[in-house]
């Protein structure tokens, strides 16, 4: 049986440097991709320059600004984002078909068997990244491995134009000195969980056993067992199903007015149901999000007999949610809506199974209509009032 190679490939700063090759002029220059200044919201990307000042992706861009007040600060412009991922996964589908998109800005790649062809796979490796780099002017990072998670790991030790090899029979020894951190399953709280057991390496992860880790992590403790040990059997898969669609919103100022929170609920539920309706999907598991003041964040999700992609439908789930979830001495920093899983179907089902008032069907004419007038006229030609 031939030996299995995964390859990671992933963009370094990928939104910056995509910015850099626009205009030039910022090439090496402290550049974040992210909300402007004197609004509130997070970085998408930064460049190593604004990097070497501590700002990283994720974080708010008024603290990034307070770390390098000198950064250059841009907007998102994700179509621009979209093309040349859409560029870079052109290239990749010309080396092997077992491709797994996992973002805009990295991929797996399944090239078990790809010798004949293209040589080594540590060569296709070398000639994709250099290649990469020629035509799209974008560098990236690469991990090789034997499987999924080793190759993720690996491709992001040497950041910008990595490339790290973990041969067959060496992933528990590479892991090893790594921080519990680094494995996928190990979050912040699980983290904190294994440090009271004295373990905060994925070697000393590895030592203990399974019925321990269980019995401390529970389910989710044998798979963390199992990645410790460099073990993931999964494989690449081709295509892979949305699973979610959401959307949220950062408030300018924090907002404890219920009608406030409600409007923009409506709002972000009419976004996320014509998304919906574009990609023929309907969802049963409503998701609201809330963040307050103080960073604290909470979810609460409710499922329905029936799948829907109607904004009022999703607008009423979610304001339920609100209403029962919000604590309402805090105000909110961010709030969000998401649909799950999903179905396809011939005919939306009525919530009120019975019901016979056509209520359901009304509201799918409706939304129907509103989504004609806005293919031919705009998003904002007609807004819910």
């Amino acid at each position: 049986m031939a030996r299995r190679y995964i390859l990671h490939l992933d963009f370094d700063a990928f939104f910056a440097s995509v910015e850099e090759i626009l205009d030039p002029a910022l090439k090496g220059k402290p550049v974040i991709v992210g909300a402007p200044p004197g609004q509130r919201g997070v970085v998408a990307s930064a460049s190593y320059a604004a990097r070497a000042f501590g700002v990283c992706s994720a974080m708010p861009t008024a603290q990034a600004l307070r770390l390098c007040p000198q950064a250059i600060v841009l907007p998102p412009r994700h179509k621009v984002y979209q093309e040349y991922s859409a560029r870079m996964m052109a290239i990749l589908f010309e080396y092997t078909p077992l491709v797994e998109p996992l973002s805009l800005d990295e991929a797996f790649l399944d090239l078990t068997g790809c010798e004949a062809r293209w040589g080594s796979p540590q060569e296709l490796a070398r000639e994709l990244q250099e290649r990469l780099e020629v035509e799209l002017g974008l560098t990236a990072s690469i991990g090789l491995a034997s499987n999924k998670l080793v190759a993720k790991i690996a491709s992001g030790l040497e950041k910008p134009r990595g490339f790290v090899l973990v041969p067959h029979g060496r992933e528990a020894e590479f892991l090893a000195p790594l921080p519990v951190e680094k494995l996928w399953g190990v979050g912040e709280v699980t983290a904190r969980s294994l440090s009271e057991m004295g373990v905060s390496t994925v070697g000393q992860l590895a030592a203990l056993n399974a019925t321990q880790l269980e019995a401390r992590l529970g389910r989710r403790g044998l798979d963390v067992y199992r990645y410790a040990r460099g073990l993931d059997d999964r494989a690449v898969v081709v295509e892979r199903a949305e699973k979610s669609l959401s959307r949220e919103v950062t408030f300018a100022e924090d907002v404890g007015d219920r009608k406030v929170l409600r409007k923009e609920l409506l709002v972000l539920s009419e976004s996320v149901a014509l998304q919906l309706r574009k990609r023929g999907l309907r969802g049963r598991t409503i998701k609201l999000k809330l963040r307050y003041s103080d960073f604290e964040t909470l979810t609460r999700q409710v499922t329905m007999g029936a799948p829907t992609d109607l904004a009022q439908v999703i607008f009423e789930q979610a304001a339920r949610l609100l209403d029962k979830a919000r604590d309402k001495k805090r105000e909110v920093r961010l709030i969000g809506v998401g649909v799950s899983k999903f179905e396809t179907e011939e005919r939306q089902l009525s919530l009120f199974e019975g019901a016979g008032d056509g209520r359901v069907e009304k509201l799918r004419r409706l939304s129907q209509s509103v989504d004609r007038i806005r293919e031919r006229y705009g998003d904002e030609a007609i807004r819910r009032g």
